[in-house]
């Protein structure tokens, strides 16, 4: 006899043996017990959720000569025929290839001959959302009306595209995508029954990439069983044959791009490549696992059974975890499902790959506020690890800059080399001398103001004293009407530290001529778009 998939092998053949699908198996029981058969039934879910399956056990169930408790027996004529699709009152149509308006009429007319055999007549029809308009109008009469003894059952993955002429006759049964631990329950008791040794960790593995599709999930299986033949059915054969990879290099992946090394990552993502790995399949991992880390920062112990890890990725998601934080995880996360979008329909499948990866190694390639907070924890880091000075230098008019070891290209400030000596500001032009000028305490009035966006403005201005009072040139990419808003502000500034009253004016720094460029002093572009208000720590 020639070999039959698992899948078809061990379709189920009694109620109790559907797995996930309890609020459907209970109500068509119900019915059958209490002889309560409805003439039209919509199933509906995604694939491999048992939709067929569950019909034909349906269909089985109610012609049934000797029927336990709502189960059908299997081993009357009717069960042992109906097993082998040789039974002639239950008929199967795939409606993918029998879309026309013709096909439903062949229906029609066979619908009025009586069951040979069994009780009733079944017709299951598979993918019923391809029929066409005409066909499903065609079929509304009957479907409303049948004689007594027809019985139809429409499955399909798109009831939205039904009309609504035929949703309103039938009885509806939603179909849930099954959870992963009753799917790696299934497949234990199946290698059981095929004498198969399995490790748990590898048949939960599998259970997860079928994703809530008991069918998806054994025909993985099948395929793992060829290539183990004869030996232990391993959690590394399995990624082996499935061509996934192991969670010890997406924490490499994940370090390298947390880390900014571009290289480090795209070296990974080519050797994966290199090994055959399947791409899309690669990157929904690693999207699995960047989840992980979000579950694990997020709740920390109390996420760990939504996990479904062993304890040793379980220690190094933690380590991770550890290193990262929530919006650029999410930020991560994002850039890949984008990704996983677009690599359906290309051809360059592995060049859009690496585009994603440097976009995430390098923040600064994009302009939202996620990659801005990412671009800021990367400046954080790199103070904390030394790789930038963490003390200011102040300069003459007090500005503050501040120095990295190494400049990095496109870096969200411009950094000067700590081995270089900052380059002297110019001394604040006054047109006055005396002791208790405008000018000479200038750094003292920065100090007292309390708004941290005018507190930056002014560190980036140059002041001018006459005897008009004192005039503002104001670098040009800040909001000068914001500054000339708050000229009050400074004003008072000026007469509790000074004890003097000055007019204060703002003027655009092109207005005075021979502007100075400030080392170190935050970019034109930064101050435009910035939205929100810096602080700048004092020594």
């Amino acid at each position: 006899m020639s070999y039959m998939a698992l899948y078809r092998k061990f379709r189920p053949q009694t109620f109790e043996q559907v797995k996930g699908q309890d609020h459907v198996v209970r109500t068509l029981k119900n019915q059958i017990k209490n002889n309560r058969i409805g003439h039209a039934y919509l199933f509906t879910g995604t694939r491999g959720t048992g939709k067929t399956s569950v019909a034909k056990l349906f269909a089985k169930a109610i012609n049934c000569l000797d029927p336990r408790d709502g189960e059908p027996c299997n081993c009357c004529e009717v069960c042992l025929a109906t097993q082998k699709d040789s039974f002639m009152d239950i008929v199967e149509i795939d409606a993918a290839s029998n879309t026309g308006v013709d096909d439903v009429r062949r229906i029609i007319e066979e619908v009025r001959y009586t069951p040979v055999k069994g009780r009733y007549k079944v017709y299951i029809i598979d993918e019923a959302h391809m029929l066409s308009a005409s066909a499903f109008n065609a079929f509304l009469k009957t479907l409303e009306e049948p004689p007594s003894y027809a019985v139809f059952i429409l499955a399909t993955t798109e009831p939205h595209k039904l009309p609504i002429t035929i949703l309103s006759r039938c009885q509806r049964y939603d179909f849930h995508r099954i959870d992963t631990p009753t799917i790696a329950a299934n497949l234990k008791a199946l290698t059981e029954q095929e004498g198969v040794e399995a490790e748990e960790k590898a048949l939960a593995y599998i259970a997860r990439v079928g994703d809530g599709s008991m069918r998806d999930s054994i025909s993985l299986l099948d395929k793992c069983i060829a290539f183990s033949l004869g030996e232990k059915l391993t959690y590394e054969n399995v990624l082996q044959t499935l061509g996934v990879v192991d969670t010890e290099i997406f924490s490499r992946v994940f370090r390298a791009v947390l880390n900014s090394d571009a290289s480090s990552a795209l070296r990974e993502l080519e050797g994966a490549v290199d090994e055959g790995k399947d791409l899309s399949q690669f990157i929904s991992d690693f999207v699995w696992y960047l989840r992980n880390l979000l579950l694990v920062n997020a709740g920390g112990s109390s996420c760990e059974d939504l996990l479904g890890v062993s304890e040793e990725n379980l220690k190094k998601l933690k380590e991770d975890a550890n290193i990262a934080n929530a919006p650029t995880l999410m930020r991560y996360i994002r850039i890949l499902s984008e990704l996983l979008g677009e690599l359906r329909f290309s051809m360059t499948k592995q060049i859009l790959a690496e585009v994603a990866f440097i976009k995430l190694a390098k923040p600064q390639m994009e302009t939202d506020n996620a990659s801005l907070a990412d671009r800021i924890r990367q400046l954080e880091s790199g103070i904390s690890s030394g790789q930038f000075a963490a003390a200011p230098v102040r300069t003459a008019d007090e500005s503050v800059i501040i120095t990295q070891e190494t400049p990095e290209e496109d870096s969200i400030f411009d950094f000067i080399p700590v081995s270089e000596e900052p380059a002297a500001m110019p001394e604040p032009e006054t047109k006055s001398s005396s002791a208790g000028s405008v000018c000479t305490y200038w750094g003292d009035l920065l100090s007292a103001c309390r708004s941290m966006f005018l507190k930056m403005a002014l560190k980036n201005s140059e002041p001018v004293e006459d005897e008009n009072g004192v005039t503002i040139y104001a670098s040009e990419g800040i909001n000068l009407e914001r500054i000339k808003s708050s000229t009050g502000e400074v004003e008072a500034l000026i007469e509790q530290i000074t004890g003097q009253k000055k007019n204060v004016a703002v003027r655009p720094l092109s207005e005075k001529g021979n502007r100075s460029s400030a080392p170190g002093a935050f970019p034109d572009e930064l101050l435009r778009n910035i939205n929100f208000e810096i602080g700048t720590e004092e020594k």
